[in-house]
């Protein structure tokens, strides 16, 4: 597949002045937002907060209704093969017999997520594309195992595996932690990081809790009541960033070994490891 370089000044992902609208309600409004590549950012927020809907709208399947957003400096969906994805975490039943190859496979059917597309280049050269994630993720000892008879944490791999396979140059992963145990979690994450810098991609993570990943990351938005903030995790854990967002008293405390505590969430909380560089600029938006 051709390279498709692109200046290093255009931004993975930008939003601008960006809302999005579902069943007469604003999800989220005045977002503003810029993902530069290279970078590992995640997006945080409580359940039904609007952060896969960001997901969903980066991929160009759900619409603006108001601003701009580009990827890589081209409206949403218009060239998939930059974006990798991988939804929500679905289960496998026990007794499904397709191998964990096979469905590593079928991330080559296609760069519109589900729809079947010529591969572009030989089966051998896919073949040997499959084979090579498959060893990028760790998955050579069970990709021939039933997927329904692996674990949780090897699933997730052969599915990053498949979100790879096309050379993506931002991966978007929602909620890819959900349901692991956390060493499961800690594993996956450090998986993911490694891969992010090791390909140079982009990576755009959706996220309960933050702390198996902090280490890695060099920005977090956080989404709630129909805002959103952006920043380096030492701009935006903070307990009066947190506190505006929510709308509630947030207090961050930080441990003696550099970790973060966010005490008061509306969702369970959270605990957050210490700062990191490379922040960037705040969005903030109206209510819904």
């Amino acid at each position: 597949m051709p390279d498709r370089p692109m200046p290093a000044t255009v931004p993975a992902v930008e939003l601008t002045d960006a809302a999005v609208r579902l069943g007469g309600r604003d999800i989220w409004s005045h977002v503003d937002l810029s993902v530069e590549p290279g970078t590992f950012v995640a997006v945080l927020g409580p359940n039904g907060s609007g952060k896969s809907t960001l997901v969903k709208a980066v991929l160009g399947v759900v619409p603006l209704a108001q601003g701009r957003l580009e990827v890589f400096g081209r409206p949403p969906g218009e060239d998939g093969r930059d974006v990798g994805y991988l939804p929500q975490r679905r289960s496998f039943d026990a007794g499904m017999r397709v191998r964990g190859i096979d469905v590593v496979r079928m991330g080559a059917d296609g760069d519109r997520w589900g729809l079947p597309l010529p591969w572009g280049a030989t089966r051998r050269a896919r073949d040997a594309r499959v084979d090579e994630v498959i060893d990028l993720v760790g998955a050579g000892g069970f990709a021939g195992r039933p997927i329904g008879e692996v674990s949780g944490g090897e699933q997730q791999r052969l599915l990053i595996a498949q979100a790879l396979i096309r050379r993506p140059r931002l991966l978007l992963l929602d909620e890819p932690l959900d349901s692991l145990d956390l060493p499961n979690q800690a594993a996956v994450a450090s998986l993911i990081s490694d891969i992010a810098r090791a390909e140079g991609i982009t990576v755009l993570i959706v996220a309960h809790d933050v702390n198996p990943i902090v280490s890695a990351l060099d920005g977090v938005v956080y989404v709630a009541r129909g805002r959103a903030v952006s920043g380096s995790p030492d701009d935006v854990i903070t307990t009066e960033t947190l506190s505006a967002l929510y709308g509630t008293p947030i207090e961050v405390l930080t441990t003696s070994d550099g970790r973060r505590v966010v005490v008061g969430q509306p969702d369970a909380a959270s605990h957050h490891a210490g700062p990191h560089d490379h922040g960037r600029g705040h969005g903030h938006g109206g209510h819904p």
